[in-house]
């Protein structure tokens, strides 16, 4: 007994998979990946040209909005950005999102951020109005978007190319539970392997919906933000991979000026209609920082995901060649430098938020 509940614990969880391990040392290989290239480049930060219009080709320190500006609207949901150089009152900011067409519940995140940081599903104008007073940085308000299959898709395109390739979809399952009639959610989620991980959080967010008692075999969703250190679980899609997909992101990469790698986060109404190229909307998309999300899956070897990671540096080497021999100008040491020092600036200030 003392020993299932010894091997159910979230240390054993953390480390007996992969996916848990800390990213200084699952980043060790990638480190690698990187200075070898580099060496082949004969320039450290070669990366930073596959996108030069964002910040550091999408490695550190990016801004959302910026990227988002250079998608085509039709394929976004509707954003507000919220400046900190201006503050405005909430009845302006609420104003503003009436007039984009933007209802509660929505979506709140910091310009600059990744892994889920700061990123919160606001059901009421006063949940906003907190977010709002107690934001240090810029943020953006998107509306919530309730297609029910939400996907991260790799996509790549040599410049000049007319067609790229997609490398990579993940299919995101979010965190939930199901009833059995007697247990608590907290209970539900202590003897979930993936959920008892977030148990903590839950416990200083949500703690009124850890003493509910869920009807035999009724789910609930615990986590409507579909990133992995919040609990979902990503799965291997990457059979879905056909020449319709390739077809749409060309469609929707093409559009995308001097943008040429990285991975759209998105909702989709299923995988059908993002064939026909229809019922879907890009949340975000990542840069050179960006993984093929399907690496994550709990099946998936990690020598395989080591494989993958080293065949997308090659990618990002060549078409690096290509924007270098174009005149194209990889960031300088100088840059490089400024870039961290502002990141950790923001990150410093945004954590007082």
């Amino acid at each position: 007994m003392h020993r299932i509940k010894l091997f159910n614990s979230p240390f054993w969880t953390k480390w007996g998979s992969w996916e848990y391990w800390p990213v200084y040392i699952t980043n060790i290989p990638t480190v690698l990946y990187w200075l070898y290239y580099a060496l082949k480049s004969r320039k450290l930060f070669f990366f930073s040209v596959v996108n030069p219009v964002i910040e550091t080709g999408g490695v550190l320190g990016e801004s959302k909005i910026n990227i988002l500006r250079r998608i085509p609207a039709q394929y976004l949901p509707k954003t507000v950005f919220v400046s900190r150089q201006t503050p405005e009152s909430i009845e302006t900011l609420l104003g503003r999102l009436t007039e984009a067409g933007i209802n509660f519940p929505l979506i709140v995140k910091p310009d600059i951020g990744e892994r889920g940081f700061l990123v919160e599903k606001l059901e009421k104008p006063e949940e906003l109005e907190q977010y709002a007073a107690t934001m240090t940085v810029d943020f953006l308000v998107q509306e919530f978007v309730d297609s029910p299959v939400e996907i991260s898709v790799f996509y790549y395109r040599m410049p000049g190319a007319k067609r790229g390739t997609v490398s990579s979809i993940c299919v995101k399952e979010m965190l939930c539970v199901t009833g059995d009639g007697q247990s608590t959610v907290e209970e539900l989620m202590e003897a979930n392997p993936r959920a008892s991980l977030q148990l903590e959080r839950f416990r200083e967010d949500h703690p009124d919906m850890l003493q509910a008692t869920l009807p035999a075999g009724k789910s609930q969703l615990l986590e409507p933000i579909g990133n992995h250190c919040r609990g979902t679980k990503f799965l291997n899609g990457n059979h879905h991979i056909d020449d319709q997909i390739r077809g749409v992101f060309d469609t929707v990469g093409m559009q995308m000026d001097d943008i040429y790698y990285g991975r759209f986060d998105m909702k989709c109404d299923s995988i059908e209609d993002l064939r026909s190229g229809k019922g879907f909307k890009i949340l975000e998309f990542n840069g050179v920082a960006g993984e093929p999300a399907h690496i994550y899956d709990p099946s998936y070897p990690i020598r395989h995901a080591y494989r993958d990671i080293r065949r997308h540096w090659g990618v990002i080497y060549e078409i690096s060649k290509v924007q270098i021999k174009k005149g194209v100008v990889p960031m300088s040491w100088r840059e490089a430098w400024e870039s961290i020092r502002n990141y950790r600036a923001y990150m410093r200030k945004a954590s007082r938020s």
